[in-house]
């Protein structure tokens, strides 16, 4: 695993903020974003990282927010380590192909969910309520189906532990309803073009999500976007309603870890070498599908 990243500690680059994947680092009037190898699972981060995971996150970020710039303005000021400033030189065998220089936001404190295919939480939340965040959807509807139209269902942004769905309305209590207007008609938009681009590839996009900062009053799209580790990919011609679907992300991960007798407690268990491969190839599989 000598391409594996689980961390990164490049002391003299400022304060620095571990996400579950992401490594921070606060250069003043910006930030340096480094995609570990680290993968969560049942909001653990799990102590065996997946080769290689952190540059399909990058590569398949940039491919998108490129895509999207015609609907609204991005985070990113540079994505190539040569041309990074000279203080970040001496790191470029740890941030080439993983590492993004963004322009700093305040950040909305809230995740964008849009869903397009009744999966996961959502189809937990439909067969005992009828509903998905207290959106009234058909009766009847089995797992894995399209839905009439994408929804858009926001959750709070956890620091730690699960992130809570939240109604439109309790958005307009976080964000004032002007914005909220604007973050559901923008996810709905980006969705909507990626599920273009992605049909014509042979790829579902049943759901994703999306963040937001601000800056100068004005929206930019932050963070990670259309990545295996914030979207379900299906495959097309696999797709068979009535059942779920075989998704070109960590499934593999989280379907080992459910025959363990795990609490879903940290630490999370070490994971199998079959296991670590199966999951790094799906991923390159989705980039490759997705941006060549």
């Amino acid at each position: 695993m000598s391409n594996t990243i689980k961390e990164t500690s490049l002391k003299d680059l400022g304060p620095l903020k571990r996400g579950k994947v992401r490594d921070v680092y606060d250069l003043g009037d910006r930030l340096l974003i480094v995609a570990t190898d680290r993968l969560s699972a049942f909001d653990v981060v799990l102590p065996t990282p997946i080769p290689d995971k952190g540059k399909v996150l990058t590569k398949l970020s940039i491919y998108w927010f490129k895509h999207m710039e015609d609907i609204i303005e991005n985070h990113l000021i540079e994505t190539d380590v040569e041309n990074f400033p000279e203080p970040l030189k001496k790191y470029t065998p740890i941030l080439k192909d993983r590492s993004m220089l963004v322009k700093k936001t305040k950040v909305i404190p809230v995740e964008c969910v849009v869903r397009g295919y009744l999966a996961g939480s959502g189809w937990k939340d439909y067969i005992t309520t009828g509903a998905i965040c207290g959106i009234k959807l058909p009766p009847g509807l089995v797992e894995s189906e399209k839905l009439p139209s994408p929804i858009f269902t926001p959750t709070t942004k956890a620091e730690e532990g699960h992130d809570m769905a939240i109604t439109e309305e309790q958005l307009i209590n976080i964000t004032g309803e002007k914005l909220a207007r604007q973050l559901k008609d923008i996810s709905l938009a980006i969705y909507s073009k990626a599920c273009t681009i992605a049909e014509e590839k042979g790829i579902i996009i049943a759901d994703t999500k999306f963040e937001f900062g601000m800056i100068d009053g004005k929206i930019i799209l932050i963070d990670e976007i259309l990545t295996p580790d914030s979207s379900r990919f299906w495959s097309m011609k696999d797709y068979k309603p009535g059942k779920s679907q075989d998704s070109f992300d960590k499934q593999i991960v989280r379907d080992y870890l459910n025959t363990l007798d795990w609490d879903k407690q940290y630490p999370g268990p070490e994971l199998p070498i079959e296991i670590v491969n199966k999951t790094a190839n799906r991923y390159k599989e989705i980039l490759k599908i997705l941006t060549e």
